[in-house]
């Protein structure tokens, strides 16, 4: 931290000379870079800005005119302060420094402070005082770069995550600290002992009322010290300390500390390339904690969900996208499928002009939770979102199957809900094609209890002694086809492409093979429901 000129007027060897401020004692803040020991008139060409000059007023003797050219001359070179020593035994020095301090401060917006001394004291003392401060100061400052360095570098070593390089930011800065995209979502935060939702409150707005700068500085009304995130032309946001510090010193030292922050993030991101975007990751925790916590602050969540673009609803949907893993089931190819289903649902969601949550809920499940404009929008909403996604992926490029909760009023019981819409999507996947965009629990019925139970062992065990008889996947193809029918074989024979007399052959040897008549109803609803337990076993296990 720099050293203050209020700082250096507390010195034991200054109060020894009684100062008295005659201007300036607004301006005691400054920082002070060095102090400079003179009696010529005119010091513009030997001050570089941030010295203390120190005098004895020599320059200007009993002018009050000259004290005055003398001291604006030294404001306009940018010194810190004058001090000027002038003993009882002066008194006509001691008024014309007095008369021109106040002419000098009459014809500047800001007054430079003009200190005098009333008693004579050892400039060289003073001298080495403020010096030795000052050099501490700077071998601590370079102590704390090197510490904030080490910080962030480790950091990167350790491929730590977004969210961990944010919190140990407002962790040495002691300060709240927002990462933010170049959509003005807020993406990581660290709100430390600001509730997060004055942090975030009306944040875009706020956000899109502070121009981005390519350099770290202090811009808008609220005084933002920001710094970009990215790599030259590729900057893709900016982490921002609402509210710089006043001193100066500490306002450099968060500058610094923000700066390495946002080198830290930019590696991280480029670690990460190959991720979803820091948006969706900001999502998926979102909607992770409210799924996990019941009980959290309903308004800090709304605030939260904002700052990531969900517009506030008097309902919100929960919905979750179930992906068909096809014949890749290796996690690397369903990942990128999510991560195409997660763009192709942002690019709908913009050409519709809604909003939402989205992320990843589990491998092959994207669950949404949509602002609902109106309960009576519900059906219109799902049809042109779920018709829209399925017109812009190529057919069989990603099979997704759409299930949905009940619209909720908090964010968070809707948020609760996506466990039964994931059930509703994972069950409606099993489903013949049919003319659905979207399924809910009343549609999937005793498919969807039986998806429930289909890892209870006597369920397992029930299915396995139903269909003992049949090893051959045509055999269980033909008997799933004849149930589905109703056990019309004439339908059958029609929809199967087989004759009559063929199609009785093989049921008459599917009888012989289960040991049951397929002619009776509770046969044919016992074996339908083996049928179906044995479909949904080969779903992922559930949860």
């Amino acid at each position: 931290m720099s050293l203050q000129l209020r700082t250096v007027l507390d010195l034991g060897v200054v109060r020894a000379g009684e100062p008295e401020i005659l201007t300036g004692g607004d301006s005691l803040d400054v920082p002070v870079r060095w102090v400079h020991v003179a009696e010529l008139r005119s010091l513009a060409d030997l001050l570089e800005g941030g010295e203390l000059v120190l005098t004895t007023g020599l320059a200007f003797g009993k002018s009050a005119d000259q004290a005055a050219e003398y001291l604006s001359g030294l404001q306009t070179a940018g010194a810190a302060g004058v001090v000027v020593e002038i003993p009882p035994d002066r008194p006509e020095a001691a008024a014309a420094l007095e008369t021109g301090a106040r002419l000098a401060a009459e014809g500047s917006s800001t007054a430079l402070p003009v200190v005098r001394l009333h008693r004579t004291v050892r400039f060289v003392e003073v001298t080495e005082v403020v010096h030795r401060r000052i050099v501490a100061s700077q071998l601590e400052q370079v102590e704390k770069a090197r510490q904030v360095h080490e910080v962030f570098t480790m950091l990167s070593l350790q491929s730590a995550g977004v969210q961990e390089i944010v919190d140990r930011t407002a962790q040495l800065l002691d300060a709240p600290v927002v990462l933010e995209d170049s959509s003005h979502l807020v993406v990581a935060f660290a709100a430390g002992a600001m509730a997060a939702q004055e942090l975030l409150q009306d944040w875009q707005r706020r956000s899109r009322a502070v121009h981005v700068s390519p350099e770290t500085r202090v811009a808008g009304d609220e005084r933002w010290l920001q710094t970009p995130v990215g790599l030259g032309s590729t900057q893709w946001g900016r982490l921002v300390l609402p509210g710089v510090p006043r001193a100066p010193g500490e306002a450099s030292e968060a500058a610094m500390v923000l700066e390495r922050a946002g080198q830290a993030l930019s590696i991280n991101r480029l670690a990460e390339r190959d991720q979803a975007g820091l948006a969706q990751q900001a999502q998926a925790g979102l909607i992770h904690e409210l799924r996990s916590s019941r009980s959290q602050d309903e308004d800090e969540a709304l605030t939260r969900a904002s700052a990531l673009g969900l517009k506030p609803s008097p309902a919100y949907l929960p919905l979750v996208l179930h992906l068909d893993s096809g014949s890749a089931k290796d996690p690397m190819s369903m990942q990128r499928k999510e991560r195409a289903l997660l763009e192709g649902l942002d690019a709908v969601l913009a050409a519709t002009r809604n909003s939402a949550l989205a992320a990843a809920l589990q491998t092959g499940q994207v669950a949404v939770l949509l602002a609902l404009p109106a309960r009576m929008l519900e059906d219109g909403m799902l049809e042109r979102i779920c018709g829209d996604l399925a017109s812009r992926t190529a057919p069989g490029e990603l099979v997704w199957t759409a299930g949905v909760g009940r619209a909720r009023t908090r964010l968070a019981d809707a948020a609760a809900g996506l466990d039964e819409a994931a059930h509703v999507a994972q069950t409606a996947s099993t489903l013949s094609a049919g003319a659905n965009r979207y399924f809910r629990s009343t549609d999937v019925r005793l498919r969807g209890l039986l998806a429930l139970l289909r890892e209870d062992p006597r369920a397992v065990s029930f299915a396995e002694a139903e269909l003992r008889g049949l090893e051959a996947e045509e055999d269980l193809a033909l008997l799933q086809r004849f149930l589905e029918c109703g056990g019309n074989k004439t339908s059958l024979a029609r929809t199967g492409y087989l004759s009559r007399p063929t199609l009785y052959s093989r049921l008459q040897k599917l009888e012989s093979r289960l040991g049951v008549s397929l002619d009776d109803p509770e046969s044919r609803t016992s074996l339908h429901v083996a049928v179906l337990l044995r479909q949904l076993q080969a779903l992922s296990p559930a949860g």
